[in-house]
């Protein structure tokens, strides 16, 4: 979330960029909110400061009934004016979780198609293999037996390809590792006050993608970004500690609402899978060079599996509520002839640590909120589907990158 006092000091940048971002705000009316909260505020004080007034004359005698009888009504009044500021403090809230976060000056503007790409990377095969007709031909996955026991877009792993998926997040991991990042598991649900820091907030109601655990204050997570923001939700961090890199492992569950139109075939878009997931904490100062880093990590892995890809800068347009700036390493298809989203890393400035509450101690003693980035390591689905695209052959095998091996037997085919 933005800060309410940097709202109204940028209002037109804020209400340029929600805009571009395709966040329907009024800034107007928040900071009007804002005005209401701020008189109540005054009213609530007021009233504390008379009922303590009043208790500081009781003290240390036996109070007349003209004194009993005003701490009674100062007593009401002010339990009374505390229910309205709170209720303005609600409406507040509620505006300010609405407001994206700023873009950062080097996003292109526009919707998705005005996506920059940043540079491009291996020779881009001619022709691939259908990667669901061939897992299904080899009995790798079982769609009909996921959709029997969960409902559509549920699936077993089976064979080969269950273990090309630990062969991912094993080589993966050791990937992050090495680049000083600390694994860690994480809670596959989280509370509403966590899931409302991310600030995954849908443009409209019909793109909430979250399942949500009936009668409890709980939804199953989309990514371990979630758990991972509120790592350190209400603490503050001293700034010789920064920054904090982190890699999650969890299953992600997505109703993938408002996907209409886009990719779906198979494993590529589905209800649950498994993900590494990057994220940090850091000083405002480090989170650019910080962005490019993971962005590096993301290419590196991609590189070495051979896979060929281009890095786009996404658009306004396209970018979600939290992000600042993203990019996207998009694989290339030979089956659809084109290149489709395989990993994203995100700039979150302090949008999120705000939210949560998460904050940097500097050493003057001065204290504010932290920056946050996400990006993925390896998303297990897609991954496999570009892995099975690019190297198996129809009818035949399926090629294994080096740096798999290990974790496959030390097996070139499968």
């Amino acid at each position: 979330m933005l800060d309410v006092k940097f709202i109204r000091e940028n209002k037109e940048l804020v209400e340029k960029s929600a805009k571009e971002k395709g966040y329907a705000v009024d800034i107007s009316e928040l900071i009007a909110l804002d005005d209401t909260r701020k008189a109540e505020l005054v009213k609530v004080e007021e009233l504390r400061k008379k009922r303590n007034e009043i208790a500081a004359k009781m003290k240390g005698g036996k109070p007349d009934a003209a004194q009993i009888e005003a701490g009674k009504a100062v007593k009401a009044e002010l339990a009374e004016r505390e229910e309205v500021l709170a209720q303005a403090e609600t409406k507040l809230k509620a505006a300010i979780a609405l407001v994206p976060n700023i873009i950062l000056s080097d996003v292109p503007l526009g919707d998705e198609d005005c996506s920059v790409e940043v540079r491009k990377w291996g020779e881009p095969h001619e022709t691939g293999v259908d990667h669901l007709d061939y897992a299904v031909s080899r009995d790798w996955v079982d769609f009909e037996r996921g959709a029997k026991v969960a409902g559509a877009k549920f699936y077993y792993l089976k064979n080969e390809l269950a273990l090309l998926e630990n062969a991912l997040l094993q080589y993966a991991l050791k990937k992050v590792l090495e680049h000083g990042f600390t694994f860690v598991t994480v809670p596959d649900m989280v509370s509403s006050r966590v899931l409302e820091g991310c600030g995954f907030n849908p443009r409209t109601s019909d793109q909430s993608d979250e399942y949500f655990i009936e009668g409890e204050d709980l939804a199953m997570i989309a990514t371990a970004e979630m758990p991972l923001t509120g790592y350190h939700m209400d603490e503050i961090i001293d700034e010789d500690k920064l920054p904090l890199l982190y890699s999650g492992y969890s299953a992600c569950f997505r109703k993938e609402a408002g996907t209409y139109g886009k990719y779906t075939r198979g494993l590529f878009r589905v209800h649950q899978f498994n993900k590494l997931e990057m994220y940090v904490f850091c000083l405002p100062e480090q989170s650019e060079e910080i962005h490019e880093k993971i962005l590096a990590v993301e290419e590196e892995i991609w590189q070495e599996l051979g896979i060929p890809y281009h890095v786009i800068n996404i658009a306004a347009g396209d970018l979600g509520a939290p992000a600042a700036k993203k990019y996207d390493i998009e694989y290339w298809s030979p089956v659809n002839k084109k290149y489709q989203e395989i990993t994203s890393c995100s700039n979150c400035t302090d949008f999120q640590a705000r939210a949560v509450n998460a904050r940097v101690r500097r050493k003057d003693g001065t204290v504010e909120c932290m920056h946050t980035l996400n990006g993925t390591a390896v998303s297990l689905a897609r991954a496999m589907v570009a892995m099975i695209e690019n190297y198996a052959k129809e009818g035949g095998k399926m090629y294994i990158p080096e740096p798999l091996r290990p974790y496959l037997n030390n097996k070139e085919e499968i």
